[in-house]
């Protein structure tokens, strides 16, 4: 039986979850931190997730373990069959991380200590979050979901980068999401699946620990 290691606050942790609820592939949980003894043989960057296949191999990246995913269970599908649709929800995935996650995430250590970031990473952060907003709104209909009338992989990846995306971007005091027309609509079409609400909610009862966690480091 396929293994997933992380812990539930993590955004990156939740998306192959995700993915493996859509997909009704049996799963256990090893809920642990990258700095844990021993991870390191399972990531050798320590980073979450990774996951350990039911052969006993270790992978690691989120968007990575998503292709494994895909690849080893085709159905249901979360990647279109026409390559030009494929890489439209790959080039949708990977704007996203690019131009509005990892710019955010920058943030995270003013949120988490309430100071206030210095004005030319405002300046850098905001520069790249504009061409992420620019492209989303080219490439995402919304209507009902990101590509269209097909639930993919890009509307699972891009919801979970938002909960980062939300939280940097409030430092800089956006709403990434009023910024993309149909996307809030869509967030909350999406906030009522069975498997999201599953998640946030186990998203909810790993707060304490995760911050309990990072208290212990600081």
């Amino acid at each position: 039986m396929i293994t997933l290691h992380g812990f539930a606050y993590s955004n990156y942790y939740n998306i192959p979850k995700h993915v493996l609820l859509y997909k009704g592939v049996p799963f256990t949980e090893d809920l642990v931190y990258g700095s844990a003894e021993g991870y390191e043989q399972l990531n050798p960057a320590r980073k979450v997730p990774s996951m350990t296949t039911s052969e006993g191999q270790h992978i690691a990246e989120a968007s990575v373990l998503c292709e494994y995913l895909e690849d080893m269970f085709p159905e249901p599908a979360l990647l279109p069959t026409d390559p030009f649709a494929r890489s439209r929800v790959r080039q949708i995935m990977r704007c996203a991380e690019l131009y509005l996650e990892l710019p955010c995430r920058r943030l995270l250590p003013f949120v988490f200590t309430q100071q206030t970031p210095p004005e030319s990473l405002c300046e850098e952060v905001n520069t790249m979050l504009d061409k992420g907003v620019a492209t989303l709104s080219e490439f995402c209909s919304c209507d009902p979901f990101l590509t269209g009338s097909e639930f993919t992989m890009a509307d699972i990846y891009v919801r979970y980068v938002l909960t980062v995306v939300d939280a940097g971007a409030a430092v800089l005091k956006r709403d990434i999401v009023s910024e993309i027309d149909g996307l809030k609509a869509w967030r909350g079409r999406l906030a009522d699946d069975a498997i999201s609400r599953k998640i946030d909610a186990d998203v909810e009862a790993n707060k304490e620990g995760f911050f309990a966690y990072i208290a212990s480091r600081s």
